[in-house]
């Protein structure tokens, strides 16, 4: 975007001589119903970078979930393919870490034994997966909790337990699905702050699907701008407010503009309909019988 600093400018030519993580060629996505075939994704390319944050956005019902599944090899795509490392993804695997919105977590496991489930079902030993999932659990700040169950923690707990678990098999991308979409404003304030601690020391790349337009430009180097019906490319947006992020650039220059272009691309004005524009010159039917007015 022109409202790149020098900074700005200089970090995007550091990531895009990085090597390619990710790769999506031509993906496509038919479901087929009895009442006809239902195009959810259609000729999706793009690239992403090692330990690049790219945020994926778009209107309601422009496949974002059905992309970051088949990224994650939980289905498969109709057309096109998938690349990780240059090798396709044929199904899930320990390369890719993933995160829901629902924390997935399992209710009759400790926290501190939903972190050692992965590397206990990858063949290393019980006590080289408590190793690592106190490790773990040191890193997202609940070594005190190792011993509880998901249903003593709060929202925001499980979902720390949820990226600890995704991340202690170290994967090369951690893919998220709204992955605090459940929250309320000011757990999921805290939790994008402490992602970002997460990646910024870890060697991760991160992939996060969100329709918050704000969380998206907060957290992203890159913005992956879908339009709906079928899922498309509009736009890859490279975010220009400067990192290390906080808060206190919601209020910015940079990202009021990024933020009016990705409104503008996933709202576009749209002009109503004659016979909607008639019905607000409609008089309304009173339905009060209250004596005195309130307007």
């Amino acid at each position: 975007m022109r409202l790149q600093s020098p900074e700005v400018a200089a970090r995007f030519e550091r990531i895009r001589a990085r090597e390619v993580i990710l790769e999506a060629r031509g993906l496509g996505k038919v479901y087929q119903g009895a009442q006809g075939d239902t195009e959810a994704l259609r000729g999706i390319d793009f690239k992403v970078h090692r330990r690049e944050f790219v945020c994926v956005i778009g209107p309601s019902g422009c496949g974002k979930s059905t992309l970051i599944r088949i990224l994650a090899g939980l289905e498969q795509a109709t057309s096109g393919e998938i690349l990780l490392d240059g090798a396709p993804v044929k199904g899930p695997g320990r390369d890719r870490g993933m995160v829901f919105q629902g924390y997935s977590l399992f209710p009759w496991l400790t926290v501190k034994g939903n972190v050692m489930f992965g590397p206990l079902m990858n063949g290393s030993s019980r006590g080289t997966a408590e190793q690592h999932a106190r490790e773990w659990l040191e890193l997202v700040g609940l070594s005190k909790f190792a011993d509880a169950y998901p249903h003593q923690l709060s929202g925001g707990m499980r979902q720390r337990v949820a990226i600890a678990r995704a991340l202690v098999n170290q994967p090369r991308i951690l893919l998220m699905d709204e992955p605090f979409g459940a929250l309320d404003a000011q757990t999921r304030s805290k939790m994008q702050t402490h992602l970002l601690d997460i990646w910024r020391n870890l060697d991760v790349t991160v992939l996060f699907i969100t329709h918050d337009l704000d969380e998206a430009i907060y957290l992203a180097d890159r913005i992956l701008v879908l339009k709906a019906h079928p899922g498309e490319v509009q736009e890859l947006i490279e975010v220009p407010v400067p990192r290390p992020r906080s808060p206190g650039q919601f209020t910015t220059t940079e990202f009021q503009a990024t933020r009016a272009r990705v409104d503008a691309l996933i709202h576009p004005p749209v002009e109503a309909p004659p016979d909607e524009a008639a019905l607000v010159d409609k008089p309304m039917i009173r339905f009060t019988d209250v004596a005195d007015d309130i307007e």
